[in-house]
C-alpha cells in the first residue's frame, strides 16, 4: 500500500502538455518571504537554506490541478457534488476521461482551483529539491522546464530565442512584467511522472 505524502500543485495548459509529452521534468516556484531558514554566504549575502520546501521532498508526490470541464448538462453542479462516474474533459489537450457516462457536449471551463483530487490525471514524484536564483537557470534546465512545448506561445514571431530566453519569456507571461528582472530565490523541484500502476517513469503561478 502506497503511503507517500501527496500535495497539490497547479500548472497551466502549456505546462500540462509538456509534462504529458515528457518534456517537462522540473518546475520553479517563488520562495515566499520570509522563508525562516537563512544563512550568510561567504560574500555576505543572506541566502535561503533548502529546507521545509512547501512542495515536499524527494519521494513525496504532487497531484496536478489543471483546467477542466464536465458535460454541459452538469454546469450547475458544484465540483464537490459531482459523481466520480461523470466524464471529464481536460482543457489542456482535449483528452476525455470516461468511466461511466459519455461526454455529449463540453460544459463550461472550470478553473484548476476547483479540481477535486479524483479528477486529477497526473501524479508526480519529487526526485530532487534545491534553491537558487531564478536567473541562474541553464539552457539545459530551461529545456527541462518544457519551454519547447510552449515556444509558439512565447515566441509567435519565430525569433529563434535560446532556451534561457524562452524561459525568461515564459516566466514573465505567467508572473508579470517585472517578475524576471526581480530575480527572486526559487524552489527548484525536479520530478518524474507516476503511472496508474504506481510505478514511476522518467520523463498559479511560476513555471
Amino acid at each position: 500500500m502506497n503511503t507517500a505524502i501527496e500535495r497539490q500543485i497547479f500548472f497551466k495548459g502549456a505546462m500540462v502538455r509538456a509534462i504529458l509529452s515528457g518534456q517537462k521534468t522540473v518546475t520553479r516556484r517563488t520562495l515566499k518571504m520570509p522563508h525562516g531558514f537563512w544563512e550568510t554566504s561567504p560574500t555576505g549575502e543572506l541566502v535561503p537554506i533548502p529546507a521545509n520546501c512547501p512542495y515536499g521532498k524527494p519521494g513525496e508526490r504532487l497531484w496536478v490541478r489543471e483546467s477542466w470541464a464536465t458535460d454541459a448538462q452538469l454546469n450547475a453542479i458544484a465540483p464537490r457534488d459531482l459523481s466520480q462516474g461523470e466524464p471529464i474533459e481536460y482543457l489542456a489537450d482535449g483528452a476525455v476521461r470516461q468511466t461511466g457516462c459519455s461526454m455529449i457536449t463540453q460544459g463550461k471551463a472550470r478553473p484548476s482551483i476547483h479540481m477535486p483530487r479524483w479528477v486529477s490525471r497526473i501524479l508526480l514524484e519529487i526526485t530532487h529539491v534545491r534553491v537558487e536564483r531564478l536567473q541562474d537557470i541553464s539552457n539545459e534546465q530551461a529545456i527541462a522546464e518544457g519551454v519547447k512545448s510552449a515556444e509558439q506561445d512565447i515566441d509567435p514571431d519565430g525569433n529563434d530565442y535560446s532556451p534561457y530566453e524562452l524561459f525568461g519569456g515564459l516566466w514573465t507571461m505567467i508572473n508579470g512584467m517585472d517578475s524576471w528582472n526581480a530575480n527572486p530565490w526559487v524552489w527548484v523541484v525536479e520530478f518524474k511522472r507516476v503511472t496508474q500502476g504506481m510505478t514511476a517513469e522518467g520523463g498559479g503561478d511560476d513555471a
